[in-house]
C-alpha cells in the first residue's frame, strides 16, 4: 500500500440484510450471513491501488450484521465548491474530470463500476488532485443484493438504472434480478457532476423527489440536454462561456447505447492540453515476480534531500495499513469512534422490541429503525493517541541499518525499554505498539531485499515475525523465489477432475469460525489453490486434510492465490514429503515409528505407559483419522493464530522439527496420559484440550537441540537439498542443516527395514553423528567449543577383551553378558547403578551386535533413562576411522 502522507484514516458504516434463521441452503448447511460474504467480496478492494482512488484498509463486522469499513480519507470534496456557490474555471474543471476519467478507467480495468458516485464521493487532497471515494460500495454488496438500501444518488443515477427500480433478492414481486450497471452509468454521473461545477449549484436541489426523478428519466430523450438544464437552473449564459471547453458533456447526456465509456472519453481531443501533464500510472512490482522492484527508485541530486528535520512526521511515511495496524495497538476503537460521532446509537431494549401482530391485523412495536439503512458519513480517526505513544521513538529508527550486527533494535530514547520487551511473552509483544513499529519497518526492509538479506530475515524471525507481515516473511522463510503468478495461470484450474467432489466436501468444514474463510470467496479461492497443486503434481493425490495445510497459507495471502500455492508447494515436500502418494502407508507407517521413537528419546515413562495400554502400535489408526495427523500441525484443532505462532518457529526448522513439537503437545498432556487407559487417551486426541502455544514453542526447540540430528532419519524423507540454517542460532550451531540434506559417506545411517525399525524402541545414531559429538579426532578428544551440541556418554556393552582392544575414548564399558543370559532374559543390569551419575546425557549404546544394542537400550528405556539410542552399524563402523584408543599398560 502506498504512504499515509497527507491523507487521514476514514471509517464508514452500514447493515447487510438479515438472513433468515430458519432457512439452509442446499448442502443442508445454514446461509452464509450476507456480511460475511461482503467481508470476503472486500478484501480485493484492498489491492486495488491508484493515486485517483482511496485505499480501502480494513473491514470490521459487528453485531446485528453490521459492518465498518476504513480507508484513505480527505476532508475536502467537490461538495465544498457547490457549498461555496461559486462557477469551476473551464480549466479546472477539464483537470477534474480528467482524473475522475482516470480513476473510473482503473476502475473498470480491475471489473468494477463505482455507481455511488457523487459531489462528496469525489475527494480532493492537498494538492487539489482527485480521490475517488466508496467505489468498492458496489462492487462488495453484489451489486446491491446483499443490503437493504440503493447504491447511489437519485440525482446522480443515469435513467437506465432509475427505470429499472430497486431490487431485493427475498423480493418475490421480481423474477429475477436487473443487470449489474457498467461503465456507462458513472460516465452519465460525472456528466451531472460537472454540469454542477459549470453551474455552480447542485442539481434539481429544491425538486421533490418523485418530480427529480421523472425529469431525469426524461433527460435521455431531449436533444440538447446541457440547454434544457442550464434553462431549468437559471445558468444558460455561464454554460455558453464554458461550453466550447465542456462541448464533450453533451456526448454524455444520451442514451446507453451512444454514451462513450470512461476509456473512450479519456481519448476525446478536449484533453488533449491536460493529458500531457499526467504521467501513465504504474502498479510498482510485487516481491515474487519478475519485474524490477526498484526500477522507479531516483536519488536526489543533492543527498542531503535524504535528511529529515527532526520535527519530519515520519510516521505519515509509512503505509496506510501499517498506521491503521498500529492505531489499533494503540486503543484504537472503531464502534467508540462511530458511537462518539452517533453513527451508531445505542437504544434500550426496550425500545427494540421486534413488530408483532395480532389476529385481528393490528400491528404493535416499533417500526423500521432508519438507523439500519445507509448513512454514508465518515468519520476521521483520529492519529493523536497513536502519535502520542511513538513521541520517543527516534527518527533512526524509522530507517534501521540492515548491517549493524550489534543490535537489531535501534536506539531511542525508549531503547531499554524495546530491549526489555523482548524478552516478554510473544502475546505481549504483539500488542506492544512501539515495539511493533521497530519490527515492522525492520522487516519491510529486510523483505524489500530479499532474496539478498534472506540470511538475516532468518535471523530476525528467530525472534518473531510481526503479524502484519507474516505471509511474506513465511514465502520467505520457505524460500519462494521468481515470477509465481505467471506460474500459477499457467495452471489449469477450471478443466472438472474427480478430485473436486472432494474438496468440495472438505471446504465448507475447514476453519469456519473464521469470518474470512468461510466466505463465499474464501471457499473460491480454497478451490483454486488446493486444484493448482493437485493439477501441477499429478504424481501425488488428494488427501483429506490437505485443506487444513492450506488454510494459514489462504488465509495469510487471500489476496495474492498464487503466493499461497507457491508457499503450500514449498512447504509439503519439506515437512511431508511424499505424504500424498497414492499409497502412502509405507510413509506413514515410517513416520510414525520414529515419532514412538522420538517419545521413547525424550520421554521413556509415557512411552512405557503407552505400550503398556497399547495405544503405540495403533498409531497408524489413530492419527490417519485424526486431526492431528501425523505431522501434529494441528490446523484443524488449533485456531489460526495459535497455529501461526507454531508455524513461526516450525519453518525455522528442519523436516525433523515436527516430531519435537509432537513430544511437545504429549508432554503438555502427560499427567491425563499417565493416569488414564487406551479408551480415555483417544478421546483426548479426539477432543483436544487447551495447549500452551508459546510453551509448546519453547519445549519443541529444547527437544530439538537435545535431539542427535541423525535420530529421525527416514528413508522415505525428501531427497537431499542445498543445506541451511536451521534457525535456531548458536543454541543448535550442531543442527546447522537437516540430516536428509547431508551427502552419504561409510559413516552414515544404512537405510532400514520397516519391521527391523519397529522391533526397536531406541532410535538409532549415524557413526558420523558419535564422532561429531564426542568431538573426537585422531589426537583424542577435543574440547568442547561448539555451543548448543547435547552431552553424551557412550555407553559399550561388548565384553572386556574386546572392549580392551579398541573402543571410543571416554566411553564406559558395561559388558551385555552381565546383564543378560545367552538366551536374552535380564539377569541383572549394573547399567542401572553405573549410568545415574550421567542421567539427562545422551546415551549412545555401542555394540559389535544390533541385536544386543537394541535390548540393552530397550532394557534402560524401560527403567525410565532418557535419551536412550542405538549406535548404527555398531563398533565396527567406527573401526576403519582409526579413531579406537586402547587402554595404556599398567606398569
Amino acid at each position: 500500500m502506498r504512504p499515509l502522507k497527507d491523507a487521514q484514516l476514514g471509517a464508514f458504516t452500514f447493515f447487510a440484510s438479515a438472513l433468515p434463521h430458519d432457512v439452509c441452503g442446499s448442502n443442508g448447511l445454514p446461509l452464509t450471513p450476507n456480511s460475511i460474504k461482503i467481508l470476503g467480496r472486500f478484501q480485493i478492494l484492498k489491492t486495488v491501488t491508484h493515486p485517483r482512488l482511496c485505499q480501502y484498509v480494513d473491514i470490521t463486522r459487528g453485531k446485528h450484521e453490521r459492518l465498518i469499513v476504513v480507508a484513505e480519507h480527505y476532508e475536502s470534496c467537490l461538495s465544498d465548491f457547490q457549498k461555496q456557490g461559486k462557477t469551476v474555471s473551464p480549466e479546472k474543471v477539464l483537470k477534474i474530470a480528467y482524473e475522475v476519467l482516470e480513476g473510473l478507467e482503473f476502475m473498470n480495468k480491475h471489473g468494477m463500476v463505482h455507481r455511488a458516485l457523487s459531489a462528496h464521493n469525489v475527494l480532493m487532497d492537498c494538492k487539489a488532485n482527485v480521490k475517488l471515494a466508496k467505489f468498492g460500495l458496489y462492487h462488495m454488496t453484489d451489486h446491491g443484493a446483499d443490503v437493504d438500501f440503493p447504491i447511489g444518488y437519485p440525482s446522480y443515477l443515469a435513467p437506465e438504472v432509475i427505470a429499472q427500480g430497486s431490487f431485493h433478492p427475498s423480493d418475490s414481486s421480481h423474477d429475477e434480478a436487473p443487470l449489474p450497471s457498467g461503465p456507462k452509468t458513472d460516465v452519465w454521473s460525472l456528466g451531472v457532476l460537472l454540469f454542477e461545477l459549470c453551474a455552480g449549484r447542485r442539481l434539481l436541489q429544491n425538486i421533490d423527489i418523485s418530480e427529480r426523478l421523472k425529469f431525469i428519466l426524461t433527460l435521455g430523450c431531449i436533444d440538447d440536454i446541457v440547454t434544457v438544464l442550464a434553462e431549468e437552473h437559471g445558468c444558460l449564459d455561464a454554460i455558453k462561456v464554458e461550453s466550447k471547453s465542456l462541448v464533450f458533456v453533451d456526448i454524455i447526456f444520451c442514451s446507453v447505447s451512444s454514451r462513450p465509456t470512461p476509456a473512450e472519453l479519456l481519448g476525446d481531443p478536449v484533453f488533449n492540453g491536460v493529458s500531457c501533464l499526467y504521467t501513465p500510472f504504474q502498479k510498482p512490482g510485487s516481491l515474487f515476480s519478475s519485474s524490477l522492484r526498484c526500477a522507479h527508485l531516483e536519488l536526489p541530486e543533492d543527498i542531503s534531500d535524504l535528511c529529515k528535520d527532526d520535527d519530519e512526521d515520519y510516521l505519515s511515511e509509512r503505509a496506510i495499513d501499517e498506521v491503521y495496524h498500529l492505531w489499533c495497538l494503540a486503543g484504537g476503537d472503531l464502534e467508540k469512534e462511530l458511537t462518539n460521532k452517533e453513527i451508531i446509537q445505542s437504544k434500550p431494549p426496550i425500545c427494540t422490541l421486534p413488530n408483532f401482530v395480532m389476529e385481528d391485523g393490528e400491528s404493535f412495536g416499533q417500526g423500521r429503525d432508519r438507523s439500519f439503512l445507509l448513512d454514508d458519513t465518515t468519520v476521521t480517526l483520529s492519529l493523536c493517541q497513536l502519535r502520542n505513544r511513538l513521541k520517543d521513538v527516534a527518527g533512526e529508527a524509522y530507517y534501521p541499518l540492515l548491517e549493524d550486527e550489534q543490535s537489531s533494535l535501534p536506539q531511542s530514547n525508549s531503547s531499554n525499554e524495546l530491549s526489555a520487551t523482548v524478552t516478554l511473552p510473544l502475546i505481549i509483544r504483539e500488542r506492544d505498539t512501539e515495539y511493533q513499529l521497530i519490527r515492522i519497518i525492520l522487516f519491510d526492509r529486510l523483505l524489500k531485499a530479499y532474496p539478498y538479506k534472506k540470511n538475516l530475515v532468518w535471523k530476525e524471525a528467530r525472534v518473531d515475525i510481526p503479524p502484519l507481515i507474516r505471509g511474506l516473511a513465511w514465502a520467505a522463510l520457505l524460500g519462494i523465489e521468481g515470477d509465481i503468478q505467471a506460474k500459477y495461470e499457467s495452471i489449469d484450474k477450471d478443466t472438472p477432475i474427480p478430485t473436486d467432489r472432494q474438496i468440495e466436501v472438505d471446504i465448507p468444514r475447514c476453519h469456519q469460525y473464521d469470518e474470512l474463510l468461510s466466505s463465499p470467496q474464501g471457499h473460491i479461492k480454497f478451490r483454486r489453490v488446493l486444484k493448482a497443486w493437485v493439477v501441477s503434481h499429478p504424481d501425488l493425490v488428494y488427501w483429506q486434510g490437505l485443506d487444513s495445510l492450506c488454510a494459514p497459507f489462504l488465509y495469510l495471502n487471500f489476496n495474492n492465490e498464487a503466493l499461497a500455492y507457491a508457499c503450500m508447494s514449498a512447504f509439503i515436500p519439506k515437512y511431508l514429503y511424499n505424504f500424498f502418494l497414492k499409497d502412502n502407508s509405507h510413509v506413514i507407517q515410517e513416520y510414525l515409528t520414529v515419532f514412538s521413537q522420538m517419545i521413547a528419546f525424550h520421554d521413556p515413562e509415557l512411552s512405557n505407559h503407552l505400550n503398556e495400554i497399547g495405544f503405540i502400535p495403533d498409531y497408524s489408526v489413530i492419527f490417519v483419522k485424526s486431526p492431528l495427523f501425523c505431522v501434529y500441525f494441528c490446523t484443524d484443532v488449533f485456531p489460526l493464530h495459535k497455529i501461526f505462532h507454531l508455524w513461526d518457529t516450525l519453518l525455522l526448522g528442519n523436516s525433523s522439527f515436527p516430531f519435537c513439537i509432537g513430544v511437545a503437545i504429549l508432554q503438555q498432556l502427560r499427567d491425563r496420559l499417565l493416569a488414564n487407559g487406551f479408551n480415555e487417551c483417544i478421546l483426548l486426541f479426539s477432543d483436544l484440550p487447551e495447549i500452551d502455544i508459546e510453551r509448546c514453542v519453547r519445549e519443541s526447540i529444547n527437544l530439538f537441540c537435545w535431539t542427535p540430528k541423525s535420530a529421525t532419519y527416514r528413508q522415505h524423507a525428501q531427497p537431499p537439498k542445498a543445506s541451511g540454517d536451521n534457525g535456531f542460532g548458536k543454541t543448535a550451531t550442531y543442527y546447522s542443516s537437516d540430516y536428509q540434506d547431508m551427502p552419504k559417506t561409510d559413516l552414515s545411517r544404512e537405510p532400514l527395514a520397516l519391521c527391523d525399525l519397529k522391533a526397536e524402541v531406541s532410535p538409532r545414531i549415524s557413526a558420523e553423528d558419535l564422532i561429531d559429538l564426542c568431538e573426537l579426532s585422531l589426537a583424542g578428544p577435543t574440547k568442547r567449543t561448539k555451543a548448543g551440541k547435547p552431552k553424551i556418554i557412550a555407553v559399550d556393552i561388548r565384553n572386556v577383551e574386546d572392549f580392551s582392544r579398541g573402543h571410543i575414548s571416554g566411553s564406559i564399558n558395561i559388558p551385555f553378558s552381565a546383564a543378560f543370559n545367552p538366551d536374552g532374559e535380564l539377569v541383572q543390569c549394573p547399567a542401572t547403578g553405573i549410568l545415574q551419575n550421567y542421567r539427562g546425557r545422551v546415551i549412545v549404546v555401542i555394540s559389535h551386535a544390533m541385536k544386543s544394542a537394541a535390548m540393552f537400550a530397550t532394557h534402560l528405556v524401560k527403567v525410565n533413562f532418557p535419551r536412550v539410542c542405538i549406535l548404527d552399524g555398531g563398533i565396527n563402523k567406527l573401526k576403519p576411522t582409526g579413531l579406537l584408543t586402547v587402554p595404556s599398560p599398567q606398569i
